[in-house]
């Protein structure tokens, strides 16, 4: 049964469920000893119950003869009402004050299968121990509720009981069969009368002319007028108020104020069929003294007034659309349609209007039922609609509580798993108690979210309603008593608060006012706590560092359902519904639908949360790919926006990257790969990687993009990839020289960079336009050269920087705002921008007011040029005598540079690298050339493309052991190549403290033995 196998055990084999009854027992003061039960002594010996169950009882106690059971039936009060079996076990009932009459809710006996079952509407067994009062712990109880098929509401229960050694789990199913069989002849003793009456009903909805009504937002129009426009309030304040019509049997009109001073006039008109009694309500608009003040129904109440007497129908000229969307015949006054047999037809009154809709058709219970399922089916259609919408989980969570309040609910709360809101999977089976929730909507009332605890952390202990949701993927309905300091207990069952069938208003719509439908069933026994008792279990179900939200409520019985979000296997979190009060409490057709409505929404936060979990992961690895954080360069100071696209595509392919080359020089690129999510960002990652390798080369701009091209064209090994997909992906490669201050750049298919000289006007940079990559066999790669000012600032970005919405709208009056934002849009007065970070920023607020709709990377350099003091340079003939002077030369440069540490190692490297370039550079003269920063860069030039390399020398050569020695002696080392020759190059870093090595030759042949 469900409600034992939800039941977690705790203590000593007790389950949580049985200790939080006996902490509510304990708060009420009720004695384990003994007790005394209020008995009822004006119950009907013929209700309706009592003559459905009587024979069924009567069976049940033959299967069981000859063992002490005892089976008692108790109404939706939990009054004994009727008991039947074993003589001893009837005497032991009556010394325990078990009479008929006797109420055993949990208020007045403490832990009961009765009080329990009726709460959960479910079945419940208690088992000898886990009884609250002594005399009762030989005893095994079971009880299961009855249910009338027509309402779906509780009508009482069953309860069997037998010594514990002798309960068996058949019992149980026998006691199911029972309640069962009682249901139906529940419906047996109803369903003839209310089909005669349905009958009667279609017939008269088959009568006279038809013609259309909308009762929806705009102007619709009728004949001889425009009908009023109705709020979703007023449709369901309409609706409300007929059902009560249908229900009373002395009030025949009534009226409903609207807003802007509108009355809607209700009329009633009796129907009768042989024994079957109904009626019709129809509807006419007028407007009020009140015109224009905003009563009733604007207010957020419908105001009923009954008006008097009855009213007839008669056959109009055309079929309505009713507000709850039922096609309806419009009753006029005109031509009354002949009436069946059986059937009254009251006299037209005076004063009554064509005008007039037919709201509901009925008898009391059967108008009301037909009502609330045509709200839940519209409530779920809605739900299909506006449930969803995006693919975010805490907007899908507060669409849910939108959706839910006013009209199933008076507050919504939904709570997520911690791991599902982070994106994560969802734990695998039931969710314990104590695991870690967040709130992700909170929604009480109309048109307010409250963030009672949005987004805090929160917890259900053992016991409480929630806790058992969760721990068993069914819904769970409960009762929750609050008082002036909060909830006093999520997880008391209340008996007696089952709904009745002529109570509650349609489909559980709207918040209970003065003026809305009174429940025909009598008060309702709230249980539970009183004030002042409240256990460890409410308050740790407070969201951290604020009250619990059922506080907006108020105080009194609250009406609750928690329905898990359970979608693919897992839960996710859980929706809790609730009701102010105690008269509108859930039954079975309000749980069905608070499981659909949270399983609708289950569905749709967990597609977002798959969607979140696999943006993130897209984002990860791109961001993995870009640079964390830009090289500090001798050339420019740097800056960097990288912004992708809040359409909900996932990340892009767009990629920036600064790298540091030799000479002092840096390589500035920005990409683009089409598309978006993982492939797009793979590739872009393959991309830069290129990129990287290929500058590290030293080549021109041109070859680079020529070798990326020859990349991306080649013919995949794949054979279901037609092509490469980075094909047609654009590149921009700038080169910048701080020395001669001269940037060159090369484009394949990407947008010109922008560049704006200190104190002057901006501009585009004309370079050659080349075919995106993997499509360069249309023509090569050009470059282009351009000096630039020092302080100058250089912009590289991405095509999305210029789109407007989804395309590219003005592309020119774009170019122009980025050149404006770019030259600083100040005035006269305020001077130049000189932080590139803050012009990252006025460019992308100029451009890109609203974010991004496309993925966006821009790239800012402010370059610098190298001051002349800290570049010598020199021109020597291909001589093996002008070594010993270039030595010479450089010392005396580094005496003045201060470097005089680095004389030794410096000595050496040019020895060995005008040496190289003497013998094998070709004819012409050598350039020796030495840079100073943070590093010193020593580089010699001459007129040979051969490519120097280092050898492994043999123990018995003399030569070959100098590039070698300049690695050893260098940070790094390289050659780049130029139109016409070559530089090689040496890399090393001062060190303040460190000494000059002594020019040791033996020390330095040792560093040989490994090649030997």
């Amino acid at each position: 049964m469900r409600a034992q196998r939800g039941g977690e055990r705790s203590g000593a084999g007790v389950r949580a469920e049985i200790l939080a009854s006996w902490e509510r027992s304990q708060s009420l003061g009720i004695d384990r000893e003994g007790m005394v039960l209020p008995v009822e002594s004006d119950l009907d010996p013929d209700s309706r119950l009592i003559r459905a169950a009587a024979p069924v009882l009567e069976r049940l106690c033959g299967r069981f003869s000859g063992l002490p059971v005892t089976v008692a039936l108790a109404d939706a009060e939990a009054n004994i009402i009727d008991r039947r079996g074993d003589r001893v076990g009837l005497e032991l009932m009556d010394e325990a004050s078990l009479v008929p009459g006797a109420n055993v809710d949990e208020r007045f006996m403490g832990t009961s299968s009765v009080s329990m079952a009726l709460s959960t509407k479910a079945p419940f067994v208690v088992v000898g121990h886990e009884h609250f009062l002594h005399n009762l712990k030989a005893l095994t109880c079971m009880a299961a509720p009855v249910h009338d098929p027509v309402s779906g509401t509780v009508q009482g229960a069953v309860n069997l009981s037998v010594p514990e050694e002798l309960a068996k789990p058949g019992m149980a199913l026998a006691l199911r069969d029972a309640t069962d069989r009682i249901g139906e002849r529940l419906l047996e003793l109803s369903s003839a009368r209310e089909r005669d009456l349905m009958r009667s009903f279609l017939r008269a909805r088959e009568r006279g002319p038809r013609a259309g009504l909308d009762f929806r937002p705009g102007e619709p129009a009728i004949p001889g007028g425009a009908a009023p426009q109705l709020a979703r309030r007023e449709r369901l304040a309409l609706l409300e108020a007929a059902v009560e019509l249908i229900s009373s049997h002395e009030e025949t009109s009534a009226e409903v104020g609207l807003a802007g001073g509108r009355v809607a006039a209700l009329r009633r008109k009796a129907l009768r069929h042989g024994d079957a009694e109904g009626a019709a309500v129809e509807v006419s608009f007028r407007e009020g003294p009140g015109a224009g003040t905003g009563t009733g129904a604007a207010a957020g109440t419908a105001t009923a007034t009954v008006a008097g007497t009855a009213t007839g129908a008669a056959a109009g000229t055309a079929t309505a659309t009713a507000p709850d969307g039922r096609k309806v015949p419009l009753l006029g006054p005109s031509a009354p349609a002949p009436a069946s047999a059986g059937e009254q037809q009251p006299a037209q009154p005076p004063g009554s209007r064509p005008d007039a809709w037919l709201l509901l058709v009925g008898e009391p219970g059967v108008g009301r039922l037909a009502a609330e399922a045509r709200g839940r089916l519209s409530l779920l259609n809605e739900a299909g609609v506006h449930v969803g919408t995006t693919l975010d989980m805490r907007r899908t969570a507060e669409e849910l509580a939108e959706i839910a309040v006013p009209r199933f609910a008076d507050l919504v709360v939904v709570d997520l798993v911690e791991s599902v809101l982070a994106g994560e999977e969802p734990p695998p089976g039931p969710v314990g108690p104590g695991t870690p929730l967040r709130r992700a909507a909170t929604r009480s009332g109309e048109d307010t979210v409250r963030d009672a605890g949005a987004g805090g952390p929160v917890t259900y202990p053992a016991g409480t309603p929630q806790a058992r949701c969760l721990g068993s993927g069914e819904p769970v309905a409960e009762s929750v008593p609050v008082t002036g300091s909060g909830p006093v207990a999520e997880s008391g069952p209340v008996t007696g608060s089952g709904p009745v069938a002529e109570s509650g208003p349609v489909a559980g719509s709207g918040p209970v006012t003065g003026s809305g439908p009174v429940a025909a069933s009598g008060p309702v026994a709230a249980s539970g706590p009183v004030a002042g008792s409240e256990p460890a279990t409410a308050a740790a179900a407070r969201p951290a560092g604020g009250g619990h939200p059922v506080d907006l409520l108020g105080e009194g019985v609250h009406a609750y359902v928690g329905a898990p979000l359970c979608a693919r296997g897992a839960i996710l979190g859980l929706a809790g519904f609730y009701r102010c009060g105690s008269a509108r409490p859930y039954d079975e057709d309000d749980i069905t639908l608070a499981a659909e409505l949270a399983a609708r929404a289950a569905i749709s936060v967990d597609n977002a949360r798959r969607f979140s979990r696999e943006r993130n992961a897209s984002l990860t690895l791109q961001r993995s790919l870009l640079p964390r954080d830009l090289p500090r360069l001798a050339a420019a100071d740097l800056a960097f926006r990288y912004l992708p696209a809040d359409t909900g595509l996932g990340v892009g392919g767009d990629w920036f990257d600064a790298i540091p080359l030799s000479g002092m020089r840096a390589a500035l690129v920005v990409g683009d790969v089409a598309g978006h999510g993982l492939h797009a960002a793979a590739t872009m990652g393959r991309l830069r990687t290129a990129v990287r390798t290929l500058a590290g080369l030293d080549l021109p701009p041109e070859e680079v993009l020529a070798h990326l091209d020859d990349l991306v064209g080649r013919a995949s090994d794949d054979p279901a990839e037609e092509q490469d997909p980075a094909t047609a992906a654009t590149c921009l490669y700038v080169v910048y020289d701080p020395v001669c201050c001269r940037m060159t750049a090369a484009r394949a298919g990407h947008p010109p960079p922008a560049v704006a000289p200190p104190g002057g006007t901006a501009r585009m940079v004309d370079i050659p336009a080349g075919p995106p990559l993997g499509l360069g066999g249309l023509q090569p790669y050009e470059s282009a050269s351009v000096e630039l000012a020092p302080g100058s600032l250089l912009a590289l970005y991405t095509d999305g920087l210029l789109k407007e919405g989804r395309g590219y709208g003005n592309t020119e009056a774009r170019m122009r705002q980025l050149l404006a934002a770019l030259s600083g849009g100040g005035g006269p007065g305020e001077g130049g921008e000189t932080s590139v970070e803050r012009a990252c920023d006025r460019i992308t607020g100029t451009l890109l007011p609203g974010g991004p709709r496309d993925d966006v990377a821009l790239l800012l350099a402010r370059v610098r040029a190298l001051p002349e003091d800290r570049v010598a340079s020199w021109e020597l003939p291909p001589d093996p005598s002008v070594v010993a002077g270039a030595r010479e030369l450089v010392r005396r440069q580094l005496a003045d540079w201060g470097l005089a540490d680095l004389e030794f190692t410096t000595g050496l490297v040019v020895s060995e690298l005008v040496t190289n370039a003497v013998r094998y550079g070709g004819e012409g003269p050598v350039s020796l050339r030495l840079l100073r920063d943070g590093a010193l860069i020593c580089e010699v030039s001459d007129h040979s493309n051969s490519s120097p390399r280092i050898r492994r020398a043999a123990t018995t050569e003399e030569g070959g052991r100098g590039l070698f020695l300049v690695a050893q002696f260098t940070k790094s080392w390289g050659a780049r190549f130029m139109p016409q020759g070559k530089t090689v190059w040496a890399e090393q870093v001062p060190q303040a403290e460190r000494r000059a090595p002594e020019a040791d030759e033996h020390a330095l042949l040792d560093m040989f033995d490994d090649l030997a």
